[in-house]
């Protein structure tokens, strides 16, 4: 028997249409307890009997990250050392609901022994249906902005603020206002004020109650100007608004001038912010996500689907969207329902 690694899931995986695929999406938490560096070489996930991912050395390394320090190899776990991999498995229609479990394929890099393999991590998949959300802004186009694999994006940034190390952003999306060239701004793009999105009404997903807001952070007067706040501070002006069900929609960046104060009471669609250059963004752009309590670092994301948006084009990598690349449009725009958005989707929301 070995001494080896300790495997838990502490938050639920989640069923989500993403696009027009069901995805599970959870992460898997990896502690080394042995005395030895351990190397991942495989990872399967079965639902009963039923394959649903198989995880092999070329495909750890991008979905693996390690707490800490990082390593020249991502999949060697230290001694004393967690390891999260950021599971994000399609699953066809006819998975079936129920425990999921994981079967784990190890070596002890500095002996000679060969694989030895350990299952953990047994779980069981949320089934309860998901918010169905409004649009948090009008007209577009509007780009999706998020990288599940992206090594700092939001999808992959724990945060211990609170004393209980949370993911707040796991569905977060950062929505940027382009034209059909992919430019952010008209003019001096150094003047915030000159960007597509700045200053666009943001908008109540749902019926709720505001629960906590900011609005003490004005705008820089200039892009290149903007201050660099701490984490205390990254968030800027921020909204939340209690949709019920133990759902936070979290509205952050926002411009001074909130219309809404703590007990206000909204209706969906009802303008309850700005959308700003506030806190720790590089430009303006509205960061949506949804938690399960009002806390910005403090909280669990939870997934949700919008109700209805046109989908008008997809970069094919954030990165050629942060290059300013012209997006590739699709042959017919079509109205996508109850989905959560792809990365780097191009949308129009009804209005304007």
């Amino acid at each position: 028997m070995n001494q080896s690694i300790d495997v838990q899931i502490f938050e639920a995986p989640k069923i989500v249409r993403i696009g027009a695929t069901d995805q599970l999406v959870y992460e898997l938490h990896l502690t080394n307890f042995s005395s030895h560096p351990l190397e991942l070489n495989g990872l399967a996930i079965k639902a009963g009997d039923t394959p649903i991912k198989t995880f092999g050395r070329d495909e750890l390394p991008n979905a693996i990250d390690l707490v800490g320090p990082p390593e020249a190899n991502s999949r060697i776990i230290p001694p004393g050392r967690r390891a999260i991999v950021y599971i994000g498995a399609p699953v066809a229609a006819t998975f079936p609901r129920g425990p999921i479990s994981h079967s784990l394929t190890l070596s002890k890099i500095d002996t000679d022994e060969g694989d030895f393999t350990i299952s953990g991590g047994a779980a069981t998949p949320e089934t309860a249906a998901l918010p169905r959300l409004s649009p948090p802004l009008r007209g577009g186009p509007w780009v999706a902005v998020y990288d599940p694999g992206m090594e700092r994006g939001h999808r992959r940034v724990f945060y211990a603020a609170e004393g209980t190390a949370t993911l707040p952003g796991r569905f977060a999306i950062d929505w940027m206002k382009i034209d059909t060239s992919g430019k952010l701004s008209s003019g001096d793009a150094n003047i915030p004020a000159n960007h597509y999105g700045f200053g666009a009404e943001v908008l109540a997903v749902a019926d709720g109650t505001i629960v906590a807001l900011r609005d003490d952070v004005p705008d820089p007067a200039t892009v290149s100007g903007r201050p660099r706040p701490g984490i205390a501070d990254a968030s800027g002006n921020f909204v939340m608004l209690d949709i019920g069900g133990g759902r936070i929609a979290t509205y952050e960046h926002l411009k001074q001038g909130a219309p809404v104060k703590v007990g206000d009471r909204v209706k969906v669609g009802q303008v309850v912010g700005f959308l700003g250059f506030t806190g720790q963004a590089s430009a303006p752009h509205l960061h949506f996500h949804l938690a399960d309590r009002p806390s910005i670092l403090g909280a669990e994301g939870q997934p949700y689907v919008f109700a209805a948006l046109t989908r008008l084009g997809q970069y094919a990598t954030i990165d050629s969207f942060f290059r300013g690349e012209t997006w590739p449009p699709v042959d017919r725009s079509e109205t996508v329902r109850d989905s959560f958005p792809p990365p780097n989707l191009v949308v129009r929301f009804p209005g304007d």
